[in-house]
């Protein structure tokens, strides 16, 4: 399996080949008109409120549709008791499975062997590299988090799991230096302070999200995980939360700055609900955001109602055959898992 190193850079990919990117935000929610707890009241999001208008991030039962993007209101509990979790929402995520639902319970942060199980089966990674296509994960890791993975001190969380499992090579330090991944924090700035890793380049926000769009572009299904948002969400303070929003705001207007909409479709979305609620530190049964950019926008949106609505979207998009799958989804129908 290629590495996103061993890719066509832009120029070199068919001008009119679809290509699909989850830029995937962990632990944001749709919230209430309660001033005292909910950030996104606060924020200032200029190019998502452009994108979409006023007051989207708010509970509702029906989708948006603009003109280059829609958004919806998207299910992630399941039809399954108890707050959402990470492992398995972002599993549901992958594999357009019910997951909750198949293992008998949300679950995480980290997948348990169950989920394993079900992930090892097939995900996104995998249908697209069966096809021949070029798919990445656009996340880096430090060295101390592949020598904590592999002393057994540190398990992967499903999104790193699912790609190596389809034969990823994760992206290292090497490659945020060279440009070919975008850093957890968007602007790597993190790396230096936190990692001691000094040489590492710092971009800012605009420049993060120019750079995903390049990325995204230069393969047929890419995947970029924000997991601090989830971090705040548990333990920062309200003023912490609105900063933050604002920031994944700046990386999204570099991001629409770059998008291609006629080839490229960008799906913006979430595995539970979190940050929205500051007067806690919990998850959330909220709906998450799915917010949908540029090719077929608005006719994907029409189709997703639930996390395992996601990965179908891509499928359709990039016409990849149906996963034959080993066990009984008998029990993962629309009704069964919005009941």
């Amino acid at each position: 399996m290629l590495g996103l190193s061993d890719m066509p850079t832009q120029s070199t990919t068919p001008d009119r080949k679809p290509f699909v990117h989850i830029f995937f935000l962990d632990g944001v929610g749709l919230g209430d008109l309660n001033t005292a707890h909910n950030p996104f009241l606060s924020a200032k999001l200029p190019h998502l409120d452009g994108l979409l208008g006023p007051d989207w991030f708010l509970q509702r039962e029906t989708p948006i549709i603009a003109s280059r993007a829609s958004f919806v209101p998207t299910d992630a509990n399941l039809g399954v008791t108890g707050r959402p979790q990470s492992a398995t929402g972002q599993a549901t995520i992958l594999t357009g499975r019910n997951v909750p639902r198949l293992v008998g319970e949300h679950y995480g942060p980290k997948p348990n062997p169950a989920v394993v199980e079900i992930i090892n089966q097939g995900t996104l990674f995998h249908e697209v590299a069966a096809v021949g296509g070029r798919t990445a994960l656009l996340t880096p890791y430090p060295q101390g988090y592949y020598d904590a993975i592999e002393s057994g001190r540190r398990l992967l969380s499903a999104v790193p799991l699912a790609a190596t499992q389809a034969g990823l090579r994760l992206m290292s330090a090497d490659d945020l230096r060279q440009g070919l991944a975008v850093s957890p924090d968007f602007t790597g700035q993190g790396w230096r302070e936190h990692l001691a890793y000094t040489d590492i380049p710092v971009l800012t926000l605009e420049e993060a999200g120019r750079r995903i769009a390049h990325l995204a572009a230069a393969c047929d299904f890419s995947f970029f995980e924000h997991w601090p948002s989830d971090q705040t969400g548990h333990r920062g303070t309200m003023t912490e939360a609105v900063n933050h929003l604002e920031m994944i705001d700046g990386v999204i207007g570099g991001l629409l700055a770059d998008w291609n909409d006629q080839r490229g479709l960008l799906i913006i979305t979430s595995d539970h609900g979190n940050i929205e609620e500051k007067h806690h530190r919990q998850h959330t049964r909220n709906p998450v955001p799915t917010i949908l950019v540029g090719r077929e926008h608005a006719s994907q949106a029409v189709q997703i109602r639930a996390l395992t609505d996601i990965a179908p979207a891509v499928r359709r998009s990039l016409k990849l055959p149906s996963p034959v799958l080993s066990l009984d989804v008998s029990d993962e129908s629309t009704d069964a898992r919005l009941a």
